[in-house]
């Protein structure tokens, strides 16, 4: 799989947003699982396989992420640096957070780490999509098997990976609330909110596919 992302154009924006991205994404998930209001449906998943296997919030994060990259290759994604940054990057930031945020805690405070993480996701998603060196592993599975399967949606695709995801964690006594059902209603009008501001133009090559005037990158919650 060749690695995609064209550095040639605004090679610093790209990598300090890139990585600001990343590490405000790994900030984000830690957030909302300090709220204990709930989780989004793949931190459901990691958290259960987390109390399942004994392994750290973001040890599993890296695992799992790695582990979906290997599916990419019968799909044929093609990976970039962004990819593989997001493998390790939010995983060690999500275990450094966890490891600074307190437990527990009043209501009020708890609802504002979630507001807060949830906000703060939709701006992490749209920074490190935005830099355009390569999605997430999650974000690139969706892709793929909509590619591969022409006739199906990306909404329904997208869905079912999500659902999947969300009870195989449940299942495994990862957390589902009030977060996880505010987080999948919220995280696409503020990632459509923030793309805009953070979408570096491609001014590329040919082959790299620039957008239209006007256009964003496509984006879905990174994860």
């Amino acid at each position: 799989m060749a690695l995609i992302g064209n550095l040639r154009q605004q090679p610093v924006r790209r990598l300090v947003q890139l990585y600001l991205g990343l590490a405000l994404y790994g900030v984000s998930m830690a957030l909302m699982v300090r709220s204990d209001l709930g989780l989004d449906p793949w931190d459901v998943f990691h958290q259960g396989l987390s109390k399942l296997t004994g392994l750290s919030f973001g040890t599993v994060t890296i695992a799992v992420g790695a582990l979906v990259l290997l599916l990419w290759i019968p799909l044929r994604q093609r990976p970039g640096l962004g990819t593989v940054s997001n493998v390790v990057v939010v995983g060690l930031v999500v275990d450094a957070t966890l490891a600074l945020l307190p437990t527990g805690g009043p209501l009020g405070v708890r609802i504002a780490l979630l507001i807060t993480g949830i906000v703060a996701n939709g701006a992490a998603t749209a920074l490190y999509l935005g830099a355009r060196l390569g999605p997430g592993p999650r974000d690139g599975l969706m892709t793929g098997f909509v590619a591969r399967r022409p006739g199906l949606s990306t909404r329904l695709v997208r869905t079912g990976i999500e659902v999947t995801v969300l009870l195989l964690g449940a299942l495994l006594g990862g957390t589902v609330g009030l977060g996880t059902v505010a987080y999948a209603l919220a995280i696409g009008p503020l990632a459509q909110l923030f793309i805009p501001m953070f979408a570096v133009p491609d001014d590329a090559a040919p082959d790299d596919a620039a957008p239209t005037p006007g256009s964003a990158a496509p984006v879905a919650p990174a994860g």
